[in-house]
């Protein structure tokens, strides 16, 4: 239950540890990045703490909570593109502008390791798991993941979800090349990447067993459903992982499962549009 960290999301985890790599004259430099959202207050937070100021591009369709959030940190905000490759694109001509160090959301070794502790910590409290959901955007997330459950128990499944509307690591992983997609169509933003990374597609071919992809429609119910139910919120990219499971549960052999629920930063204005699109899943026109 990723979604209930300080700052929302699991990113915290990779930002903070790429941040105590950094040497002190790298941190004199301040860090730049750009972020679906969650890496962004991950960053920011992280670079708060360690006095490291900070730079954050974002795409324009970023929830107003995860910019305003972002802000509230300290670092300083660019809005610019329709996904997260136009708002990285623009992160690192900036970047070369200034000199920062980049922290990049996923295609870095740290910010995976970092993101691996779930992993452990999942297996800690849990050492029977047999299988673990865990939603895709660039990749950076499930590589951490799968390298340290596999490391823990290499018999352990490794799953990934993909939203349809933004499968370039599902296309990739299946046709056995670097997929670029040329647009990506999703309510769950945070993993709305149109290209794998460089790193972790190769990560994730070697460890990762299975990748899912989920409709809008069912992301949006499995919010509502643990909205309703469990009383917790889940952005979408955080429901991907619960949304797998309602829809594919006959064709997932496990007796132990562990689900990442990677975040909860939802812009609460999009909660009508998220029930009627639920409503559509169980009541199709």
């Amino acid at each position: 239950m990723e979604n209930q960290q300080k700052t929302g999301a699991f990113k915290f985890r990779g930002a903070t540890f790429k941040l105590m790599q950094l040497s002190k004259q790298e941190r004199n430099k301040g860090v730049i990045t750009a972020s679906a959202g969650n890496h962004a207050q991950g960053v920011a937070y992280a670079a708060a703490k360690l006095g490291i100021k900070a730079t954050i591009f974002m795409a324009e369709k970023t929830p107003s909570a995860k910019v305003q959030a972002t802000k509230n940190y300290g670092a300083e905000i660019v809005l610019t593109g329709e996904s997260f490759q136009e708002a990285y694109d623009a992160s690192l001509k900036r970047q070369m502008q200034t000199g920062a160090v980049y922290i990049h959301p996923f295609d870095d070794y740290d910010v995976m390791a970092g993101q691996g502790t779930i992993a452990m910590e999942m297996l800690k409290q849990e050492d029977r798991l047999d299988t673990i959901l865990v939603p895709i955007g660039g990749g950076g997330l499930i590589s951490g993941i799968a390298v340290a459950a596999k490391y823990v128990n290499r018999n352990i499944k490794i799953i990934g979800v993909q939203a349809e509307g933004a499968s370039a690591m599902y296309d990739s992983f299946y046709k056995g090349k670097d997929v670029r997609l040329q647009s990506v169509n999703t309510i769950a933003e945070g993993i709305a990447v149109k290209q794998p990374g460089k790193r972790t597609l190769p990560i994730i071919r070697e460890y990762v067993d299975d990748i899912l992809t989920v409709t809008d429609e069912e992301i949006a119910s499995a919010i509502v459903y643990m909205l309703e139910r469990n009383k917790t919120l889940m952005e979408g990219a955080g429901a991907a992982a619960i949304a797998a499971l309602f829809a594919h549960h006959q064709h997932i052999k496990s007796r132990h499962l562990g689900v990442v629920v990677s975040g909860g930063n939802m812009d609460i204005s999009t909660m009508a549009k998220i029930q009627h699109m639920a409503e559509r899943l169980h009541h199709p026109a």
